[in-house]
């Protein structure tokens, strides 16, 4: 073989190489945490994903389900092709719902009819070729028992109760304020009656000393007139 042979096959294995070890990006999946529901409703089990890739054609979503103490986990639905699949397997072939759509990147499912039976772990992996590098998602659902409707009217009751005391409350608050305002402002109305009636007053009793000042002028002028009257009387006499 020659040379450039060699060096063109080299060449062509170092690209290969380099392909087949070139970085993937890993699918990421989303759910809650957790869910909870009551027996007999209905409730959605989100799942999102992100993918560096298109969605493909080829893109599947598989749900399983693990129930409260037991280790087993069993496919309870697929998505492939596609089209929906619900397995046969487990109680949830009856009361289980697609709600997704893969090119909006959802994944999600609801289950109807909730059951005591349904607690559990609910996993959610998607694949989207090539993009099939990823780890899986876990929501735990809880499923909590009916409250009796005679607890619900008692519980109303007592809402009920508490919102009217606070009203009851902030109303005598309104009140109180406002009866202290109002005896203010009849305060400050007799404040200011009284000071008017002191103004009055003593406006009256200037104005009468100014009047009885000349009088008593006048009656000392005319002491004073007679007392020299009487004096040259004397002296006429004399």
């Amino acid at each position: 073989m020659s040379p450039r042979a060699t060096r063109r096959l080299l060449l062509v294995a170092g690209l290969v190489a380099a392909l087949g070890l070139s970085p993937v990006s890993p699918i990421h999946v989303y759910t809650q945490r957790e869910v909870h529901g009551t027996v007999g409703s209905s409730v959605t089990l989100s799942c999102s994903f992100w993918s560096s890739e298109w969605i493909s054609e080829d893109i599947s979503i598989t749900w399983h389900f693990q129930a409260d103490g037991s280790r087993d986990s069993i496919s309870i639905f697929h998505f492939a092709k596609g089209q929906p699949y619900i397995d046969d397997v487990g109680t949830f072939k009856e009361r289980m719902a697609w709600a997704g759509n893969p090119r909006r990147r959802d994944g999600s499912i609801v289950i109807h009819g909730l059951e005591p039976s349904d607690n559990g772990t609910f996993t959610c992996d998607v694949k989207n070729p090539p993009d099939i590098v990823g780890k899986s998602s876990q929501v735990t659902l809880y499923v909590l028992e009916r409250v009796p409707p005679r607890y619900g009217v008692v519980l109303g009751s007592v809402v009920a109760g508490a919102l009217l005391v606070v009203a009851a409350l902030v109303a005598l608050g309104y009140g109180g304020r406002y009866c202290w305002r109002r005896r203010q402002a009849a305060l400050q109305r007799r404040l200011s009656a009284m000071e008017k009636g002191k103004l009055q007053r003593s406006g009256k009793e200037g104005s009468k000393r100014s009047r009885q000042a000349p009088v008593l002028y006048a009656m000392l002028d005319h002491g004073r007139g007679a007392k020299k009257g009487k004096g040259g009387a004397g002296k006429d006499r004399k």
